[in-house]
Formats: C-alpha cells, sequence, structure tokens
C-alpha cells in the first residue's frame, strides 16, 4: 500500500482496534495470474507470542478457498471510516482530497475444517451475537442438523499475517487552522462517516501535533 510519510500509522494497537470494529474486509489472492477478492467478516487473534492470525470462512461453492491449498500468499484489505475534505475548508486555495483509514495484512492462507472450524465458528457467532442481538443465540442452541448442513458448504480459513500496513490520512499536513476548519465542517456534515473522521482527527490531534502546511493531499 502507497502510504506517505505523513499518514503511516505505526501504533499496532490502533491497527488491531480498527481491524475488530471494521471486520468486514475484502480478501484478495490470484489464480491463473488474475486477481479475485471476497469480502467476508475475518476475525483478528494475537496469541501469546505475539502472532498476528486471521480467521474466517467462506462458501464451497466460492472457488478462490481452492487458491489456499497451498499456503497462498493473499492481501487482506480493511477499510475504516472515510469522508471528503473540500479544499474550500481550507485557509488558503487548495484541491480536494479524502480522508481515511485502512489496514493492508499480508500473509499465507491455508484452509481448516473439522473442530477447528467449528471453533472458530463458536468465537464469531459468540462476538458478534454479543455486539448486536438483544437476546444473543449461542452456537449450541443452532440445530445440529441445520449447523451440520452449515459446516459441510462452508470452508475455514486461517492466514498467518506476515506483513502490516496501515494509513491514517487524517489531514496531518495541514496547518492549525485548516486543521481546526476541516474538523468542524465534518461535524456539521451529514455525510457517512464525517463526524467519525472528526472524531480520529481530534485523537490524531492530541497524539501528535499538527505540522505545517504541507503539499501531501493522498
Amino acid at each position: 500500500m502507497y502510504i506517505p510519510k505523513h499518514f503511516e500509522e505505526n501504533d499496532l494497537t490502533e491497527v488491531a482496534s480498527l481491524i475488530k470494529e471494521f471486520g468486514f474486509a475484502t480478501l484478495v489472492s490470484t489464480a491463473n495470474g488474475l486477481p479475485r477478492a471476497t469480502h467476508i467478516p475475518l476475525e483478528l487473534v494475537i496469541d501469546k507470542d505475539g502472532a498476528w492470525k486471521l480467521h474466517g470462512h467462506m462458501a464451497r461453492a466460492n472457488p478462490q478457498w481452492r487458491d489456499f491449498a497451498d499456503q497462498a500468499d493473499v492481501l487482506v484489505i480493511f477499510m475504516g471510516p472515510d469522508s471528503y475534505v473540500s479544499p474550500s475548508w481550507y485557509d488558503h486555495k487548495n484541491v480536494p482530497t479524502w480522508n481515511y483509514k485502512a489496514v493492508h495484512l499480508s500473509g499465507k492462507a491455508h484452509t481448516i475444517e473439522g473442530e477447528a472450524l467449528e471453533s472458530m465458528l463458536r468465537a464469531m457467532m459468540h462476538r458478534y451475537e454479543s455486539a448486536h442481538a438483544e437476546k444473543p443465540l449461542v452456537y449450541e442452541e443452532v440445530p445440529r442438523d441445520l449447523l451440520d448442513m452449515d459446516l459441510r458448504a462452508l470452508v475455514g480459513i486461517e492466514i498467518i499475517v506476515e506483513k502490516i500496513e496501515a494509513a491514517s490520512k487524517l489531514s496531518q499536513n495541514r496547518n492549525e487552522a485548516s486543521y481546526e476548519s476541516i474538523i468542524g465542517h465534518l461535524k456539521k456534515s451529514d455525510a457517512y462517516d464525517s463526524k467519525r473522521i472528526a472524531e480520529e482527527m481530534e485523537k490524531k490531534r492530541l497524539m501528535t501535533p499538527t505540522p505545517p502546511e504541507g503539499g501531501l493531499n493522498t
């Protein structure tokens, strides 16, 4: 991923937090020299030695899982919040841009079946049911015949992460007046994610003072 120096995100705690919040990812692999992608939820697991892994599953009918038979190289993209930034919000004339947060994880993928797959599904269901359902349903409450049918139709995936790249493009290259103005306009906007980007900019400013105006826009 191309990341200008201003926008590199090197805080692994922040990176892990984004992955856990925006867990619906794009999984990219190649077959016969051509890219193919699937959009699936992936769960980040960090083991006791600090190694990063991603767990997920896809339909057996999806041919992409066959790419993983020989420990295939894959790219996983997690997109966080994003928002348009108008140059009319700066204290000088400039060009439009876009603020966003994103993570790319590269590594080796392989398939998982049997009890390891069930354990993965149990953990994922617990996480999302607990977060979204008023009366969470636990894995063991799903009728066994239905589970068995679904398990036959799924393939589990584990990705051993080898490279972590993350960008937090939050107008760090703007001067203080422009930075404040961007936050103010984003807070007033009803555009998707604008208020969240404003919050991220405020948080980033507490961590890193805004530098003098620079020329980077993308």
